[in-house]
């Protein structure tokens, strides 16, 4: 019975005692030096001294990464290679963020929030700037192996809430990756299109999607064929697929800075006032809409096998990324709130429409190329990130060891690239999934939050965890219960502001957050983090700051969303009790030891 208890433990928390080998015990828990015999961890259901199933899936759901295994490495001669400088993953986040939306969504949001949608973007970018601190320091904390938001969460919580977060990114990345393709194929014939011989002579199942049997079957046949020649770009080796990703970006941003300066010349400042015509409140809710429109820096993270000097490169990648995203959107918003009144910005093309309005017509052509540019880098990065989250989780057993092969030659998670791109391309011809899209949002979400908390979670004393406790919780689950009460604050405080009830809401969710957090500060003992690795500044309350601004949003997002994030989460609770907990590996030295080439001195 003791044993039982003890498996249920934090990691952190159990005892090092081993059991004798002679005694027979439930090949679910077998210790660290146990896993490195084999890899098959799948349970005898007839064993009569196994453990019930219920304490088996707790007991494994509960296992977390150490640290230690995480970042071995092995040399070898069929592993990922670093061959990815500081420029090309600040162009991959850049890449990631800045896509046709930049064209678009500044003028519809301006349409509401008015010159004020300036202001929305800088709300939403500092917001992003307080998760982009987050995963720098945990990038550069775990600089060895792939994994992001998964790895992260293995490391510093558990593995059943690791595949939880890997589902609900996983389920954005897909969907978001089909809608892409659907929006870049329609791009893509209207820019055909503004060749007289051929406008108006492509049918819609070419590229703009033609329904049947009732809406239920959407048939594009140009999106699949975008979604091959990408992945066969990502199958031939990340260098390859940079310099496509360092030439489309490079383009995207060049046209965005001519259309900045093209606009500045025909701005009116009378146009910029009044600044806020609807108030305060329609410019936050603007910067809750236009927050989405810097996802992607984090893809970044997902580059670490991959980079030439992780350590240093990876937090310049993210937070570098993320500036000159923001910088971008900023004056994009002035230009084309200064062209036109606010009131007279059209909702599909606004800024297409303000150029074509001052006869700079010339201007509407570079906008249909950015855009199609942007599409692409957005998809490019979306289905790289996506095949090494995939290789992550096969490595650690808890998908099949096929997503966890890196061709020999090539050095790409080849079988993984070819699922990812195989998934997008049947859901991008068969189905309007743009449809979908007001379900997306809950993984970014939700990694961004878990992230923030295992910022927080790594920086906390192993001994003070240990020696200090509160009642019958220890520290470290004082700690896990803050963090949870912030998020919930936030959620509520959310929806208080989305459904318009009483401020007293409002007020009494943000002071149990103070409290909370006030705990985190000063019951918890935080140790520093030792150079050259970065370090997030303002560790706790900064990471607690984005948890709470992320739950806020996560308020704000449809229903349906919601209900998309409670229905997924039972599905993976449920594939994760009938096959992750029984192949995982968090311990085994053939599983955690990846090889790679190039492996600078300072990457653990």
């Amino acid at each position: 019975m003791t044993q039982e208890l003890t498996s249920l433990l934090p990691v952190w928390a159990r005892t090092t005692a081993r059991r004798p080998r002679t005694r027979h015990h439930h090949p679910l828990h077998v210790t660290a030096a146990d896993a490195m015999e084999g890899e098959d961890h799948r349970p005898s259901s007839s064993s009569p001294s196994g453990r019930p199933f219920l304490s088996g899936l707790c007991a494994a759901a509960l296992r977390r990464k150490p640290l230690a295994s995480r970042t071995a490495a092995a040399a070898s001669s069929d592993g990922l290679v670093r061959q990815l400088g500081v420029l090309e993953l600040v162009l991959i986040g850049i890449g990631a963020s800045i896509g046709a939306g930049i064209f678009v969504i500044t003028g519809t949001v301006a349409r509401d929030a008015g010159p004020g949608v300036t202001i929305s973007f800088a709300l939403a970018g500092a917001a992003c700037v307080l998760n982009a601190l987050c995963y720098a320091e945990l990038a550069s904390r775990f600089p060895a192996v792939v994994g992001g938001a998964y790895l992260y969460t293995y490391a510093a919580f558990n593995e059943l809430t690791a595949f939880l977060v890997f589902t609900q990114l996983m389920i954005d990345y897909h969907i978001g990756a089909a809608s892409i393709a659907r929006s870049l194929a329609s791009y893509f014939i209207q820019f055909l299109e503004l060749i007289p011989a051929v406008k108006g002579n492509v049918p819609s199942w070419i590229g703009h999607g033609e329904e049947f049997f009732g809406g239920v079957v959407s048939v594009n046949l140009l999106a699949p064929i975008l979604l091959v020649i990408l992945t066969v770009i990502l199958c031939r080796g990340v260098k390859e697929s940079s310099t496509v990703n360092t030439f489309m970006t490079t383009l995207k941003i060049v046209i965005v800075i001519v259309v900045v300066f093209a606009g500045v010349f025909e701005v009116d400042v009378s146009n910029w006032s009044p600044f806020m015509p609807n108030g305060f409140k329609a410019v936050v809710t603007g910067s809750t809409v236009v927050f989405f429109a810097y996802v992607g820096f984090d893809a970044v993270a997902n580059s670490a096998e991959e980079a030439k000097r992780p350590q240093r490169d990876l937090p310049i990648g993210i937070l570098g990324s993320l500036l000159v995203c923001v910088i971008l959107y900023i004056a994009v918003c002035l230009v084309i709130t200064g062209m036109v009144p606010y009131t007279l910005l059209g909702e599909d093309a606004p800024l297409a429409e303000a150029f074509a309005a001052k006869g700079l017509k010339f201007v509407t052509v570079l906008i249909s190329i950015g855009a199609v540019a942007g599409l692409t880098t957005t998809l490019l990065v979306g289905l790289y990130v996506q095949s090494r989250l995939y290789l992550g989780l096969g490595r650690d057993g808890l998908l099949p060891s096929i997503f966890a092969k890196v061709h020999p030659t090539l050095h790409t998670p080849l079988h993984s690239q070819i699922w990812v791109g195989c998934v997008a391309a049947v859901l991008a011809g068969l189905f309007n999934v743009q449809a979908l899209s007001h379900i997306l949002s809950v993984g970014t979400l939700t990694g961004y939050s878990v992230v923030s908390a295992c910022v927080i979670t790594l920086r906390w004393s192993d001994k003070a965890t240990n020696s200090r406790s509160l009642g019958s919780i220890s520290i470290w689950q004082e700690g896990v219960l803050c963090l949870v009460t912030v998020a919930l604050c936030g959620f509520v405080a959310g929806i208080s502001y989305r459904f318009s009830y009483a401020i007293a809401f409002i007020i009494v969710a943000f002071l149990i957050a103070i409290v909370a957090s006030f705990a985190l500060q000063f019951r918890q003992v935080y140790v520093p983090v030792d150079a050259p690795r970065f370090s997030c500044p303002g560790v706790p309350l900064v990471p607690v700051l984005s948890v709470f601004f992320n739950m806020f949003l996560f308020a704000q997002l449809h229903v349906e969303a919601w209900y998309r994030f409670v229905i997924l989460s039972l599905i993976a609770v449920g594939v994760y009790a009938g096959y992750g907990q029984y192949y995982s590996a968090p311990s085994t030295s053939d599983r955690s030891s990846v090889a790679y080439h190039g492996v600078p001195s300072e990457a653990p």
